[in-house]
């Protein structure tokens, strides 16, 4: 083992006896006493199973003397610093989250020589190149197959299965709090705010919940899922993020007329293939787009049923074609499952002496905003009086915007437009915008929302 154990056991592993692997827990929230639920209570299960015998060394929290049931309070400790540097602790999992003391135990995990397993979307999404570059100098694994979706398997499929395809696109719902506040304003007519409040009564969403619906969770899982995609480096800062504050129950509701659902998706695409300016022949030269948004997605889309809080990842293989992976992407026990399967997978490969390679990544060219394209859906509302229409339409035909459809609501001395247009130019749906703000005949812009999987937009 890379630490930790002794010479008998060593000789017995090589000897083709059971394998022994202790294994460290920083954090015993939600997920921490779930995953220490699943080691000692299917500890016989697993072994069978899997063929290595996990025992559980001990567990790291802020205040150990406090009763956490199911933890045997002598497995507690408050010295994680000791727990990770053990030396008969053979893996250590970290579910603390945030990326402080986190980062530091895993560096002093790693450079004791143990394989490091974590759920920390934050951390591997801002610091996971360096420290899967830590790894892979001292020999060890670096699993993180619950960071993104909980127990939905992603990871390992993008990292491993699909190592040799082209990747070209990589979009999903990996938020369960957004997704469930979308279901119910769809299916119970609730307004965002009625939503989010129900969201918190179950339990689904914080008190705070920003990291949420603003959008910084999808955003540091879509810059992971771009990291792996496309063999890249891409962080937080690197993703276009929108949250799902200003839908409206108006847009909803015409989304659902209309034949769409919406959906904040997290979206990793290659954007131009080919060789660009300064590039060498054998270099891919493809630019990259990574974002988070709300979007309407038609009813027919494989991501368009995905309800409630679960989750879904949805892939686009050049050769492979379409495939999609879907379950709980949050909750104690299935992101637990997850862990422990990367616990499993640590404790295999260190009985046999190697560790799960990174493959090496290079900077990415990011696609500019502006020149994205999409369809649209904008609602609009304007003084009702002749011409009105016809000087609203001339600002989009002013900025290359083409109108699919529209359709105009009465609201007494007012009227909604709401438009759907063809695929336009970011950057010119933006200037579009812009003009609209300047008619005097226009009160208010309302609902903005990309069309996504729509090809006869």
């Amino acid at each position: 083992m890379a630490s930790g154990g002794n010479e008998g056991d060593k000789a017995g592993k090589s000897a083709g006896a059971r394998a022994v692997v202790r294994v460290g827990v920083l954090g015993a929230g939600n997920v921490g006493k779930a995953l220490v639920s699943l080691l000692l209570e299917e500890a016989q299960s697993i072994e069978r199973r899997s063929g290595v015998r996990l025992e559980l060394v001990g567990v790291a929290v802020a205040h150990p003397s406090r009763p956490r049931p199911p933890i045997p309070a002598e497995l507690l400790t408050g010295d994680a610093k000791s727990l990770v540097t053990d030396p008969s602790v053979d893996v250590v999992v970290e579910l603390i989250g945030g990326l402080d003391p986190a980062r530091s135990l895993l560096e002093a995990a790693i450079g004791a020589g143990k394989p490091v397993v974590t759920a920390n979307k934050e951390l591997i999404a801002v610091h996971g190149t360096a420290l899967a570059s830590l790894a892979a100098s001292a020999g060890v694994d670096l699993l993180y197959e619950a960071a993104v979706a909980g127990a939905i398997p992603i990871i390992r499929p993008l990292r491993e299965s699909l190592a040799g395809e082209k990747v070209q696109r990589v979009m999903g719902i990996v938020n369960g709090t957004t997704n469930f506040i979308l279901t119910t304003m769809s299916e119970q007519g609730l307004s965002y705010t009625q939503a989010l409040a129900e969201a918190q009564r179950l339990g689904l969403a914080e008190r705070d919940p920003s990291a949420d619906v603003d959008g910084y969770d999808a955003a540091a899982k879509a810059a992971i899922l771009a990291s792996l995609a496309f063999g890249c480096e891409v962080g937080p800062s690197d993703v276009a993020r929108e949250g799902i504050s200003s839908v409206d129950p108006v847009d909803v509701e015409f989304a659902n007329r209309l034949g769409y659902v919406v959906k904040l998706l997290a979206v990793a695409e290659r954007i131009d293939d080919g060789i660009g300016a300064g590039a060498s022949a054998d270099e891919d030269a493809s630019e990259i787009s990574v974002r988070v948004h709300p979007a309407m997605l038609p009813r027919t889309h494989p991501l368009a049923s995905v309800r409630g809080a679960f989750n879904a990842v949805f892939v686009e293989g050049e050769s492979a074609g379409q495939l999609m992976l879907y379950g709980r992407g949050a909750g104690g026990r299935p992101t637990a499952s997850a862990v422990l399967g990367d616990v499993i997978d640590a404790a295999h490969h260190l009985v046999a002496g190697f560790s799960a390679r990174p493959a090496p990544r290079t900077r990415v060219r990011l696609h500019p905003a502006d020149d994205l394209r999409s369809a649209w859906y904008l609602n609009i509302d304007v003084a009702d009086r002749p011409g009105v229409l016809a000087s609203v339409a001339s600002v989009f035909g002013e900025h290359a915007v083409s109108i699919r459809s529209m359709e105009q609501v009465g609201m007494g001395d007012e009227a909604r437009l709401i438009f759907v247009t063809h695929v336009a130019r970011q950057g010119d749906l933006m200037e579009t915008l812009d003009g609209l703000g300047r008619l005097e005949v226009v009160d208010r812009i309302g609902g903005v929302l990309r069309i996504v999987g729509d090809e006869e937009a």
